[in-house]
């Protein structure tokens, strides 16, 4: 048959110009700067973290997940075992049976991809994206009837039909398939993905790991941060290449469904026509809400901002993970953002809203607010609080944060405060020796700032002896937790535990520490912060610690990983970008649904969003609240006349 002859040329020539794509793809990533990434490990990995870690998270969506596992496990089989059969001319009944059977379960996931295709959501994009589905197909069925012995079944005249339809079925397949996969066609996703996952810039994220903290800025570079392309790593960019522009990020994005102008999906294709030069001009997904398609253009060493993107879609972010958590390639959509924010902060100095003044603040106060530091005490003027300084050591470092300038965090501090006592905790606080963490400064941009402040608690921490720090501010405790290390001295690492006061009150009432009352009140709902869920896995301790209250929570549709930031973190009411509505409000929204009379929550800042709500809403409490209201009073001792007659009683 004549496809016999041509078929195996095919082929040779698709591998030929897969490499030379391949290789072209290569230097476009090795435009950015230089990363050093473990080579034969990572590549040694990279199976089991396609296989297993990806998986996980594919795998939330069981539909695709099984879709996915047949398309891609019978494409990377059969296309294995079509260059043994066709190009080096093995073949057996084992064999072509094998590879028969390779492309059957690779059709059968096709088939699910182009139903769900029919009639995508809107978050998918479309244009090349809809007729993969389709190049899937008529891939896997024309090499299925090339590798069927099916030739002597027509006669000469339909021998020719044949070979002519399976020659164009082949070619389609394979340029899609193939070509595409290397020349950055929908398929390039398969590529890139792989090595990426190889070469991932947070590593630690595979095998159940948790990898947050942002990486820290060298002081010392020519540049601070990213202000074009070229400037991210080589393996970021890689990153952006493996995107499937699924729009699980678009879809969880808090700015995005305000009416902000930020899309993560959009934002990392921005950055990929930016790597290879070009506009947005064929972006077939939802674009920046209120941003047309088509201004988008960009270069490698072009300056991003102004040219892929605005300004204000940087700003928009609340850094809240939740575009990173939901993401089936685990691209860092937050690092890229905070290392663009960084050149416009260090460099240009272009911080918008009340950011400059912020960090003026920091600067001259080491406070967000530029309150008198001395004043950082004086929420505990009545507490006969322990301090550092007097004492030297305690089991728990009690990290006030800067809830100690605000009203309404005052009363969670003297909650927490309260249940400390009750449980008999040896505790002590910095008092004015504690500065800002440097939270709002590092997500701003301001690395300085912020290495500053880290440098200078961490000085101050190494002075006293103590086994934990608990804090009831979730980005404080992932400061300490996540980004302190790093800045540690040589040959030195922290010798203390960090805890949310969730954690650790849950810890008190589990050594039954605390006598706690029932919960009086009506319905509850949790609401997850990032900072602590997200960012640090934590949503047990909250959920059991509310059911010792005798709370049975009713839990909105979007909690536990998914759940919905209130729109506080990322110095986000700071920048102030205008969108649609308010992502607090959406919060909002989300909890007057589930009925609740009562919002519990975790964190200084997510308290003050919501309570900025305005209208009749549930409730705001910190869970420390809860806990200090339950707490059951100590019996007073009766006086010493009706104490002898109960003891005479009892002797009688």
């Amino acid at each position: 048959m004549v496809l016999d002859r041509i078929l195996p040329w095919l082929l040779l020539g698709a591998v030929i110009l897969a490499i030379v794509g391949m290789v072209r793809r290569v230097l476009l990533w090795r435009r950015g700067q230089p990363e050093q990434v473990a080579l034969l490990s990572g590549l040694m990995a990279m199976p089991r973290r396609y296989l297993v870690d990806l998986h996980h998270v594919v795998a939330r969506d069981k539909y695709m997940s099984r879709s996915h596992v047949a398309t891609a496990g019978g494409f990377v089989l059969s296309m294995l075992l079509i260059l043994v059969v066709h190009l080096a001319g093995v073949s057996g009944t084992l064999v072509d049976g094998v590879l028969a059977g390779a492309l059957l379960v690779m059709f059968s996931g096709a088939l699910f991809i182009w139903y769900r295709r029919r009639n995508p959501p809107a978050r998918l994009s479309r244009g090349p994206w809809m007729r993969l589905p389709k190049s899937l197909l008529v891939f896997a069925a024309t090499f299925f009837i090339t590798t069927l012995p099916v030739s002597d079944l027509f006669g000469e005249a339909g021998r020719w039909v044949m070979a002519v339809l399976l020659l164009a079925g082949i070619c389609w397949g394979l340029g899609e398939m193939v070509f595409g996969m290397a020349w950055g066609g929908p398929m390039k996703h398969a590529f890139a993905g792989a090595l990426h996952l190889a070469f991932h810039r947070r590593p630690a994220r595979f095998g159940g790991g948790r990898s947050v903290g942002l990486k820290p800025v060298d002081l010392a570079a020519p540049t601070l941060g990213v202000e074009k392309p070229a400037d991210f790593k080589w393996n970021q960019l890689l990153g952006f290449d493996a995107c499937v522009q699924c729009g699980k990020c678009e879809a969880m994005c808090p700015a995005f469904a305000a009416g902000q102008p930020l899309n993560p999906k959009k934002l990392i294709q921005d950055m990929v026509i930016g790597m290879a030069g070009g506009s947005d001009a064929r972006f077939a997904g939802s674009p920046y809400p209120g941003v047309p398609v088509g201004e988008a253009c960009g270069a490698p060493h072009q300056p991003i901002v102004g040219g892929l993107i605005k300004e204000e879609t940087l700003w928009s972010c609340t850094t809240c993970r939740a575009c990173v958590e939901e993401c089936p390639m685990m691209i860092e959509h937050v690092d890229a953002i905070v290392d663009m924010r960084r050149f416009m902060t260090l460099e240009k100095g272009q911080t918008p809203g009340k950011g400059a003044e912020v960090l003026d603040n920091l600067s001259q106060t080491d406070n967000p607010g530029g309150f008198n530091p001395r004043s950082r005490t004086h929420w505990s003027a009545d507490q006969n609080l322990p301090l550092m300084r007097d004492v030297g050591q305690a089991d728990v470092l009690f990290w006030v944060s800067d809830g100690a300038f605000d009203m309404r965090s005052q009363r969670i501090l003297r909650a927490f405060v309260k249940v400390l006592k009750a449980a008999g905790v040896n505790f002590a606080v910095l008092g004015d020796e504690e500065l800002d963490s440097g939270d709002v400064a590092r997500r701003l941009g301001d690395d300085a700032t912020f290495q500053r402040l880290a440098r200078s608690n961490i000085a101050t921490l190494q002075k006293y002896r103590f086994n934990r720090i608990v804090t009831t501010d979730p980005h404080a405790f992932h400061c300490l937790k996540n980004e302190y290390p790093d800045f540690y001295p040589a040959d030195t690492q922290p010798d203390y535990e960090v805890l949310h006061h969730t954690t650790f009150i849950n810890e008190l009432v589990k050594a039954q520490l605390l006598d706690l009352k029932d919960y009086k009140g009506g319905s509850v709902t949790w609401h997850d912060p990032c900072y602590l869920g997200r960012y640090n896995g934590e949503y047990a301790s909250p959920r059991e610690l509310l059911a010792e209250l005798g709370i049975k929570l009713s839990e909105m549709d979007r909690s536990g990983f998914r759940s919905r930031c209130c729109g506080g973190g990322g110095g986000a009411p700071i920048t102030d970008i205008p969108g649609e509505r308010r992502i607090a409000d959406m919060r909002m929204e989300d909890a007057k649904q589930t009925g609740a009379e009562l919002i519990a929550v975790g964190c200084q800042q997510c308290t003050a969003m919501l309570e900025g709500v305005v209208g009749p809403r549930p409730e705001v409490k910190d869970i420390a609240e809860l806990v200090a209201e339950a707490l059951s009073e100590p019996k007073k001792p009766l006086p010493a006349k009706l104490r002898e007659r109960q003891i005479a009683v009892e002797v009688i």
